[in-house]
């Protein structure tokens, strides 16, 4: 069996660290041949003397001397292209995975999408780079994940609409009042899911699964208004597909993030593995759907809008939720601060153009300017 080669990028963080557990069972089909972290040198150095890659890189500036190791934002694009890579697993957080993504795609390669933010700001740019490099992405979110084994290769056209689940995490239940009031550490103590900082708080605030229903867009070519969110406190089922016949699809398993991300490197085929336990529907019942609060949570519905809308306005988005969401976690601004944040920010910016990978990048550091400068929206 000749064994897959993998570049993990991100793989300090929760995808990272989850991939890597994937892979240690999985080595008679897949080699580590690159990593790369933001900062948590200390982990990475563990990974790599585990894992014996012929690339190592470190984006921060704190590469221990006595290490070999690629440094600063280049590496990830870096690890992305070299020759001795067949997958790219882009686990990056924010809009900083997206040049590594495109060159991965340039050339040829699949890559494995855990970086959502890559399709957000740049979807279009992405799937050209895609049809010209030959390159594939297959994400790695559950929800598409989840997707992508219930179309199983059917036609678009056969697809009337997509149903996204959502836990409603740490805040499905509290009041409007409460919102105002909740902290870093109530935000951060999601119900179902272990997940990195960012990502919990976008899962509170609904922010991500705004970024889901664009990534969903871009990822299955159907318009917004046959793509839908809806509450699912249990996290069983991970996403429907309702098909024109009427016939509608589920994907379940329990809340395990190793499920999507071997799905991701060993798509379309399945093999065998033993990270997620037996599925017991009767333990895991019952199961319960609810309809999303969009008052209380307006950033899933300035996600949509801006997605809607186009241009930049996703990456304005995009842009204005990262700076919101690190002002919060510093604790400079409070929870419902962070929808303001980022409604200010669209109201200023998305009608910028985004025809170009430098016009959207603009438009991020624009949005990111905006919300720095105003602190307080």
């Amino acid at each position: 069996m000749t064994r897959r080669r993998v570049a993990i990028l991100g793989s300090t963080g929760s995808i990272g660290t989850t991939a890597l557990r994937v892979l240690a069972r999985q080595q008679e089909r897949f080699a580590v041949t690159a990593l790369t972290a933001g900062s948590n040198a200390a982990l990475l150095a563990e990974q790599a003397d585990q894992f014996r890659p012929s690339f190592v890189g470190l984006v921060g500036n704190s590469r221990p001397a006595d290490r070999e190791w690629s440094g600063g934002p280049e590496c990830l694009v870096q690890a992305a292209t070299r020759d001795d890579v067949d997958i790219v697993l882009n686990a990056v957080v924010g809009a900083a995975g997206l040049d590594a993504t495109l060159a991965a795609l340039e050339r040829g390669k699949r890559v494995a999408l855990a970086n959502k933010e890559t399709l957000v700001v740049a979807g279009e740019l992405v799937a050209e780079t895609a049809r010209r490099g030959g390159g594939e992405i297959v994400p790695v979110d559950s929800e598409h994940s989840a997707i992508l084994q219930c179309i199983a290769g059917r036609p678009s056209h056969e697809v009337r609409r997509l149903v996204l689940t959502a836990s409603g995490g740490p805040f499905r239940q509290w009041t409007r009042e409460r919102l105002e009031r909740a902290t870093v550490a109530d935000a951060l103590q999601h119900p179902t899911w272990s997940m990195g900082r960012k990502i919990t708080v976008d899962s509170a605030t609904l922010a991500n699964k705004a970024l889901e229903v664009i990534e969903a867009h871009f990822l299955f070519g159907l318009p917004y208004d046959r793509i839908e969110v809806v509450v699912h406190p249990q996290s069983i089922v991970h996403s429907f597909v309702e098909f024109v016949d009427g016939s509608v699809l589920a994907q379940m398993g329990v809340p395990s993030m190793e499920l999507p991300v071997l799905y991701a490197l060993t798509h379309p085929e399945r093999v065998p593995d033993s990270g997620v336990p037996p599925f017991d529907p009767v333990e895991l019942s019952p199961l319960t759907f609810e309809r999303v609060r969009v008052d209380d949570f307006p950033a899933l519905r300035l996600g949509v809008e801006a997605g809607r809308q186009g241009g930049a306005a996703p990456a304005v988005f995009n842009a204005a939720n990262e700076a919101a969401v690190a002002l919060f976690l510093d604790g400079r601004i409070g929870f419902g601060e962070i929808g303001r944040c980022i409604a200010a920010a669209l109201e200023a910016l998305a009608d910028r153009p985004g025809g170009s990978r430098e016009l959207l990048l603009d438009a991020d550091r624009a949005a990111r300017r905006l919300v720095q400068e105003t602190v307080r929206c």
